[in-house]
């Protein structure tokens, strides 16, 4: 005799449901270890990513306490598409200078492109701050925070492509899909603000290479990854599609949501908690609570005229101020791409592009930094600048159908490059390693970019090699197999 009523679900299987439930229950046995794997994932950030279920409920990106106490709370990414030049910009090299036009008296490594003779750097490098840190002419608003940084000149990558590198750089991983970094973050930290997503990547006029791989979540709950802004625009129906709903109230919204959640919910139970549904559902439950908060945080109209001055006209500068703005509001990673769609990969003419690059953003960039201090906001925030690689110190050669028969640019090099952090416990007014005389490789203190990984995760708080995640009966991280935190960094 039945207990219950009849219900149609009970008797439409799809043929995985079939399989799931015959077999004398081993499918279950695997979807045991599964589940056991993402609570021991969990429990390595305490409370763990767990999904929302109503309004007011903890929800997977509720703030939550790392390893041990960090000094960093919040990451801003200020990512130079297509690689900076490092002998034009943080590591000055006098010996080019001097070898101009000459065959280096080394053995070249191997670059993607053919290169020449020794090609001095165009611009004028100076000591600034009490630090004396030398920084490019190009730079002149950054070189004003001088005291703030830290310049890494030791990086080193393991290919000299724009893909595997710009892939290694935002998720440790060159070849494999892999979580972006900034989801790593969100996953282990949550965000402080749950009307707005935890990671934000900002890149105006479309994607970079590699496109959205750059910010995926890919294993990781989808409610980690990043969500993209095309900050070309300024209308903020434009920046942010449907941020506003003209036809319905919130109350009224959110009565239709509460009904599409249990539908969902209940699909879901029936198919052992789908990754891909639970992420649909918290979409659904972002872009409701976003309605309350994004049209204020990407409004810039909102702050003082002087503070708009500080940042100075453009893109960039408005991106910047969001992010800024962003951060304030609880957003915990904020990705701001430049050079997307007019990239720092010059082949040719870099004194020219170079120069045009860095003014798009240095002012914005050097306003940052002065006005999170000014806000006591830089001590437990990471400010973090860089490309996927450097370039040549040498000429890169013309080649039939390129360049335009022009010798005035620089070849891709991961061998050696720089990038500087300030912030969030770094150590400041400080210059870490060093390339060779010309430029050509990282020789002294090598920071590697899983190094420079393990070593932003200990400033937040997180041990690389504890910060994990059970997907396919592997425990996986940011770091890969690899990584040691520099402890010269820490401040």
């Amino acid at each position: 005799m039945a207990h219950h009523r009849p219900r149609l679900e009970d008797h439409l299987l799809t043929r995985r449901e079939l399989l799931t439930r015959s077999g004398m229950g081993f499918g279950m046995l695997g979807l045991a270890g599964v589940l056991e794997g993402r609570a021991e994932a969990a429990a390595d950030v305490e409370a763990g990513p767990a999904p929302a279920r109503a309004p007011g409920a903890r929800g997977p990106l509720a703030p939550r306490n790392p390893h041990f106490p960090g000094k960093a709370k919040r990451v801003i990414h200020l990512f130079m598409n297509g690689g900076p030049s490092h002998v034009d910009t943080f590591d000055p090299k006098p010996l080019l200078t001097k070898m101009h036009g000459q065959a280096l008296p080394r053995e070249n490594p191997r670059t993607e492109r053919r290169t020449g003779a020794a090609f001095r750097s165009p611009y004028v490098f100076k000591k600034h701050g009490q630090s004396g840190i030398e920084i490019s002419e190009i730079f002149p608003h950054v070189a004003e925070c001088a005291d703030e940084l830290c310049v890494i000149r030791s990086m080193h990558a393991d290919v000299p492509n724009h893909e595997p590198s710009l892939l290694l750089m935002n998720c440790g991983e060159a070849r494999q899909i892999r979580p972006a970094m900034g989801s790593w973050i969100t996953y282990g930290l949550g965000s402080e603000n749950q009307n707005l997503p935890g990671f934000i990547a900002m890149c105006p006029r479309g994607y970079p290479i590699q496109e959205s791989q750059n910010w995926q979540s890919a294993f990781l709950p989808g409610v980690y990854q990043g969500t993209y802004i095309d900050t070309q625009h300024t209308n903020i129906e434009k920046l942010i599609e449907y941020v506003r709903n003209n036809n319905q109230s919130l109350p009224e919204q959110r009565r239709q949501l509460d009904l599409l959640l249990s539908l969902n919910e209940r699909h879901e139970r029936l198919r052992s908690q789908d990754s891909q549904l639970e992420s649909r559902i918290q979409s659904f439950e972002l872009a409701y609570r976003m309605q309350m908060d994004a049209a204020d945080a990407f409004d810039v109209s909102r702050e003082p005229q002087y503070i708009r001055e500080m940042y100075g006209p453009g893109t960039q500068a408005r991106q910047i101020l969001i992010a800024r703005r962003l951060l304030e509001k609880g957003v915990r990673y904020v990705q701001v791409w430049h050079g997307a769609g007019q990239p720092w990969d010059n082949h040719d003419d870099i004194e020219v592009n170079h120069r045009r690059l860095a003014r798009e953003c240095d002012q914005a960039i050097g306003a940052l930094l002065k006005d999170l201090r000014a806000r006591g906001m830089l001590d437990d925030t990471l400010v973090m600048w860089g490309g996927e690689f450097g370039r040549t110190p040498t000429v890169e050669l013309p080649t039939p159908g390129s360049n335009a028969g022009k010798i005035n640019g620089r070849d891709h090099n991961h061998h050696g490059f720089s990038m500087w952090i300030a912030g969030g416990g770094i150590k400041a007014g400080t210059v870490y390693g060093a390339t060779d005389e010309f430029g050509f490789a990282a020789e002294e203190n090598k920071v590697h970019v899983h190094d420079l990984h393990a070593t932003l995760l200990w400033l937040l708080g997180f041990d690389h090699e504890k910060l994990t995640y059970r997907y396919a009966g592997r425990d996986f991280r940011l770091t890969d197999v690899h990584g040691r935190v520099i402890r010269e960094l820490l401040g």
